[in-house]
């Protein structure tokens, strides 16, 4: 049996700052665009990749939330505390470049840890981190 990762969710709480993060720091196709204002879910994904994120207005991928529950996701990600994804590059320097002169706020430069991969981590303009491994 095969089987892939096809899409995964992150929340957005703007999504014109979420979609120049993904689209012009990290060079991510627009795959989608739905909705309008606040309420918009964005598919992005790399180039020629048949894995997309969604970015999605918070307490909406998530079912049957009260507003007070939405509210307690909305200040987990403020602390950067509630979503996270992991990327993989084969140019970890430049892209992290990239990254930190479009402004986005650095947790890590790139580092060689100790279980064996260099990586740094940056935060989404929506709170979530985003780590970026060097591929081997």
């Amino acid at each position: 049996m095969d089987i892939n990762l096809a899409t995964t969710f992150l929340p957005h709480t703007d999504p014109e700052a979420s979609l120049a993060f993904y689209r012009d720091a990290l060079g991510f196709e627009l795959k989608l665009d739905v909705g309008e204002g606040t309420m918009r879910w964005l598919t992005v994904a790399p180039a020629g990749s048949a894995t997309s994120i969604v970015l999605t207005p918070p307490g909406v991928a998530e079912t049957g939330i009260s507003e007070a529950e939405k509210a307690t996701i909305l200040g987990l990600m403020a602390k950067g505390a509630y979503a996270s994804i992991i990327l993989a590059t084969d140019d970890l320097e430049g892209l992290f470049e990239r990254i930190e002169a479009s402004g986005a706020e650095i947790i890590q430069e790139p580092t060689d840890q100790s279980w064996g991969v260099r990586d740094c981590a940056v935060r989404d303009p929506a709170g979530n981190t985003v780590r970026i491994q060097q591929r081997s």
